[in-house]
């Protein structure tokens, strides 16, 4: 076992729900095994200006249920120079932190794997985005809470989309990711989805209208945000000109699905793979992820991790074909 005797945790990057349930997770941990706790504001900017202070029980209570982070978050330029990354080691050994758990994404820990091994410092993370887009983990925390999210504009969006007969373009997170765009899409009886892993184009999605049911009173198109066919904008202007007879309406769902109280499951990840971070950490595991796959922990190195995973289902793309008649 590592002597370590104070663990940091801080959350970095995008904000995603479950990220408070994984700071009570590692918090209660860490002092379940007698160790010290130190909390990081606003990430590696906070790191690197020392804005750290000692948590406690007491500290997370009642947030296993509330959206965001308590921790705050923000990016840092600065941690990404030599120069940075220095300052912020300095003020870790200046509180005492031989230890951290980073909550982000890849840009976390891309920032995590590199501060570990200049410093040759333990850093365990956990992968809280809400894009589902890293590797070693079949779910992600946030994804969960956040296409729930999704769902649940979108069968709003359905309602007046049948009472107008109209056709909906519902633009969803996924800058690098289309598995927010693809399971929604799916769920939500879409006719077609637009993500940046598949090469599905407009022509496509002409065809599908143009050959499609032309009783059905509702069309639902499902857009990854930054897709290979552009933004929902520039599909809607298209679609309009092709198909004047629709009444066709843009809706961007944006930051609403970062946000909310997290999903019993994403409370129930959190709070696994917090667990197993701090455990880990004590057993000597270094620049590693913690997820879950088959529903049994894992540790992924940070530069697995980090690759995108970006082969998609092919079934998920036919089902779509299938169910859209």
């Amino acid at each position: 076992m590592t002597q370590i005797k104070n663990i940091g945790v801080y959350t970095s990057g995008g904000d995603s729900p479950g990220m408070n349930a994984a700071i009570r997770a590692v918090v209660r941990t860490a002092i379940y095994y007698n160790l010290e706790v130190t909390g990081i504001r606003r990430g590696y900017d906070g790191m690197i200006k020392g804005d750290l202070f000692p948590m406690n029980r007491k500290s997370v209570s009642n947030i296993i249920g509330r959206g965001g982070t308590i921790l705050k978050t923000a990016r840092s330029e600065q941690f990404k120079t030599p120069e940075g990354r220095k300052l912020a080691h300095e003020q870790l050994l200046a509180n005492g932190v031989d230890a951290l758990v980073a909550i982000g994404g890849d840009g976390t820990f891309t920032g995590a794997r590199i501060f570990g091994e200049e410093f040759d410092f333990p850093i365990v993370g956990l992968p809280g985005t809400i894009d589902n887009d890293l590797c070693g983990t079949d779910f992600t925390i946030g994804y969960d809470t956040a296409i729930n999210t999704v769902i649940n504009a979108v069968d709003k969006i359905r309602d007046t989309a049948e009472s107008h007969d109209r056709l909906f373009i519902v633009e969803v997170m996924g800058r690098d990711s289309g598995l927010i765009a693809l399971r929604t899409g799916i769920a939500s009886g879409a006719e077609a989805i637009l993500i940046p892993e598949s090469k599905t184009d407009l022509a496509a999605v002409f065809e599908r209208l143009e050959s499609g049911r032309k009783d059905k009173s509702s069309k639902i198109i499902m857009v990854a945000e930054s897709g290979e066919v552009s933004d929902a904008f520039e599909i809607g202007k298209q679609i309009k000109e092709r198909f004047p007879q629709y009444d066709t309406r843009i809706s961007i769902l944006g930051h609403i699905q970062r946000g909310g109280r997290p999903s019993c499951m994403d409370r129930v990840l959190a709070s696994r793979v917090g667990v197993a971070a701090v455990e880990g950490l004590m057993k000597g595991h270094r620049n590693e992820m913690v997820g879950l796959i088959h529903n049994q922990i894992a540790f992924t190195p940070f530069e697995h991790a980090i690759k995108h995973n970006i082969d998609i289902n092919e079934d998920f793309l036919k089902i779509v074909e299938i169910l859209s008649i």
